[in-house]
């Protein structure tokens, strides 16, 4: 192993929380092309038991820290190839542990064009410079007299070219960067000011027209918006320490890297070369630092903050295999239906008409009744979007007409966040080639609710909805991190491999979609699997691919019962050998906790497989093919609200939780825009991070505190005490994305402003 690995193995190690064993040997089966998945679940035993968020930061640190070893590499030869390689600068690259410090080291060595500096040193003046430092009690003007030719006519120039030189060398002086950048971490102020004359159309900023704060404790949600307001014009911001205090502070650093002590004449040059090269080269510098810096912080905790989400999304509780009428509400477009079966299959589409300006309200009620009747329909899921309440009375009633003793269905309101986006995609259109776009998305409708994440992983993550300020951050780290949550959540659930959609397969370890798409066309041609090892039979599927995704796979009511399971096919030995140990069936065995009862994991430990994996084959066969998502549970909307119009303050509802954000949770209550629980309001106690409170899915009881209806904003509590104590919500923004709404583009987050605070305020509301 080289240098440079031991060195990457050892930094991961204290950043995860392991030991470098651990790391490397996580590292290598990942080299090998181990998935994250299957290392979590069947290499525990070679990691020493990393979990999948700890592999996660792994293989992402790896990469980074990787990529930055190359770039020691290079600039180390960079160095040696111009013969300026010290001994002491080896060393300073060898220990510098950011790129941002390696590149400060390589400033010096790194080609650049023609600087002021350059033509400095072409004029010969570098020389005056090494005297104002050598003799400061000699007058630098007379010095410079010295040094005055053609290109050179006047002292002025003279010591203009000299301070030039100098500005560079402290500007490349990689231990003054250093100790400067960690002073701006610790002292520097963002502020932003408004532009004069954007103060009306940048109104929803207005927050931040004279703001302040510390850029060390400013939350990423407000210098997303701040970096916004920017963006679009409407704010200047400034990156600095505060002037009366800080900024002499900063020159002091400078000078005293000079070496400035005395008062002589070449010292007061001197002294003032240090502050120029503060205002005119560092003071910027630093800033661009601080910034990039900035943005990359509240990028990352907006992409964590939309991972989490995601996360609960993708994991809520499935209503399963029943069943369901979709409605994907509409007004003047109508109303459209689609009814799928268990299996989720199209069985039924129509459109009704009985709102404006059609009102066949007799015709819509009596096809619901029909496709209720025909098709034994067990759920009715409600799109959230424009007119939902007025669908859900409708259903509502239209239930009320059902025979008696006939079942009737629950109503459900369904998140439709990126139904537009299925419906007129490439999938869908192959999916449903016949289907007009807008019964495509009653289809989404029906099937998220009876399996959310195998109808989610249909959309790209991005469009679901559930981040702040998502269109803003780096986009390919977004999708990296988003694509990783949604494969975590596959495989953690695990999948029917007779019954899954290509899109769902190709989350699994191991396969994607190119193989996803040949697994469904050989179960087109040959049929149902038989067993996981008829998986080998799949064109391009070789021993690793089936090595990868075979014990995330499913296949239920086959000739080998483990295939059900999530023990992988290489421990069925181990799992026949507990088996036989009962003395009974293996099927009289899977789901028998009592028959497992008294067996000790330690005796079934052989040379390939350790305690971890023996006990995880013990949990599974005692609940095999376990569901991780909790169970199905819907909120019931008070009947009379189904506008912001009918809220008053105090009253109780009940909501289902669609976002959380830093700074609180959005409530959908069954008025068409969210309401906000600011994280002051989220519970009887401090509340540091939202999610130890909710999850995006989570059904919960929350009371009304402020109504503001021309601004649209709801702010709710969840606080026993009705919010009456309501601690002061931090100032800013608190904003989130709408999902796209069929037919609208996404909505922008605003900053905030208002009486829950600006974060309650400003929060952006699901629905238009």
């Amino acid at each position: 192993m080289t240098t440079a690995e031991t060195r990457i193995h050892r930094t991961i190690a204290t950043e995860i929380g392991a030991a470098p064993g651990q790391v490397a040997a996580a590292v290598g089966l990942l080299d090998e092309g181990a998935t994250v998945p299957f290392v979590a679940r069947y290499r525990k035993e070679v990691t020493g038991g990393l979990d999948d968020t700890q592999l996660r930061l792994l293989a992402d640190r790896l990469a980074y820290l990787r990529e930055m070893e190359a770039r020691r590499a290079t600039i180390l030869n960079s160095i040696k190839e111009q013969g300026k390689l010290t001994d002491a600068l080896a060393r300073a690259i060898a220990g510098a542990e950011t790129k941002a410090a390696l590149e400060d080291i390589y400033l010096p060595f790194k080609p650049k064009r023609r600087t002021k500096a350059m033509i400095a040193r072409e004029n010969g003046l570098e020389p005056l410079l090494r005297a104002i430092l050598d003799d400061r009690a000699a007058d630098p003007q007379a010095l410079a007299a010295g040094y005055l030719s053609e290109a050179v006519p006047t002292e002025k120039d003279a010591l203009a070219g000299a301070r030039d030189i100098l500005v560079e060398d402290l500007a490349e002086n990689a231990a003054l960067l250093g100790r400067l950048r960690d002073f701006m971490r610790a002292e520097a102020v963002i502020a932003a000011r408004v532009v004069p004359g954007k103060e009306e159309a940048g109104a929803k900023f207005s927050d931040y027209f004279d703001h302040r704060e510390k850029w060390a404790d400013i939350p990423a949600h407000r210098a997303l918006a701040i970096l916004r307001a920017s963006r679009e014009e409407v704010v200047t911001i400034e990156i600095a320490p505060d002037a009366e205090t800080g900024v002499p502070r900063a020159i002091g650093m400078i000078a005293a890297e000079i070496g400035i002590s005395g008062e002589g004449p070449g010292d007061a040059w001197l002294r003032e070369a240090a502050g120029w090269t503060w205002r005119v080269k560092l003071s910027l510098s630093m800033y661009m630092d601080l910034l990039g810096e900035l943005r990359r912080r509240a990028h990352e905790e907006a992409i964590q903050v939309f991972a989490r989400n995601l996360k609960d999304l993708l994991l809520a509780a499935p209503a399963g295999p029943r069943p369901t009428l979709g409605l994907d509400p509409g007004i003047r477009t109508g109303v459209k239906a689609a009814v799928v079966d268990a299996t989720g299959k199209l069985v039924e589409t129509a459109t009704l008409y009985p709102f404006q300006p059609k009102n066949d309200l007799r015709g819509a009620q009596a096809a619901i009744v029909e496709m209720i009747r025909r098709h034994g329909v067990e759920l009715v899921a409600i799109g959230n979007g424009t007119a939902s309440r007025e669908t859900e009375r409708l259903v509502a009633d239209t239930l009320g007409l059902l025979p008696a003793g006939f079942a009737r269905p629950t109503r459900v309101v369904v998140s439709e966040a990126g139904a537009s986006v299925y419906s007129a995609s490439e999938l869908a259109a192959r999916e449903f080639p016949d289907l007009d776009v807008s019964l495509r998305g009653a289809v989404s409708i029906a099937r998220r609710l009876q399996d959310p994440l195998a109808e989610l992983v249909k959309i790209e993550p991005k469009s679901i909805g559930v981040g702040q300020y998502q269109h803003d951050v780096d986009q390919r780290r977004l999708a990296q991190t988003l694509e990783a949550v949604v494969e975590d959540a596959v495989n953690a659930v695990g999948v029917d491999l007779n019954t899954a959609s290509a899109p769902l397969l190709a989350h699994v370890a191991g396969l994607g979609p190119r193989l996803a798409e040949a697994i469904v066309a050989h179960r087109d041609a040959a049929g149902a699997f038989a067993s996981r090892k008829a998986l080998l039979d799949v064109a391009g599927l070789g021993p690793k691919a089936f090595e990868q995704a075979a014990g995330f796979l499913r296949i239920r009511d086959g000739a080998e019962p483990l295939d059900a399971s999530s023990v992988h096919p290489e421990a069925y030995g181990v799992a026949r050998r507990i088996v036989a140990a009962c003395g009974r069936d293996l099927r009289q065995i899977m789901g028998n906790g009592a028959a497992l009862k008294g067996l000790r994991a330690e005796d079934f430990v052989d040379d390939t497989f350790g305690l971890p994996t023996v006990r995880d084959i013990l949990a599974e066969l005692e609940k095999p093919g376990r569901d991780p998502r909790p169970s199905f549970k819907t909120a019931a909307f008070a009947d009379g609200v189904e506008d912001i119009k009918d809220l008053k303050p105090g009253m109780l509802l009940e909501g289902t939780v669609t976002n959380v954000a830093a700074f609180g949770a959005f409530v959908d209550i069954g008025v068409h825009q969210d309401g906000l629980v600011h994280v002051s309001q989220l519970a009887d106690r401090f509340v540091k991070d939202p999610h130890e409170v909710v999850k995006a899915g989570d059904v919960v009881k929350v009371r009304v505190v402020e109504v503001d209806i021309p601004r649209k904003r709801i702010g709710l509590s969840m606080r026993k005490d009705g919010g009456g104590g309501q601690k002061k919500p931090a100032t800013g923004p608190a904003t989130r994305n709408g999902p796209a709404q069929r037919g609208k583009k996404p909505r922008a987050e605003a900053p905030a402003q208002g009486a829950l605070g600006a974060a309650l305020r400003a929060a952006m509301t699901r629905k238009e």
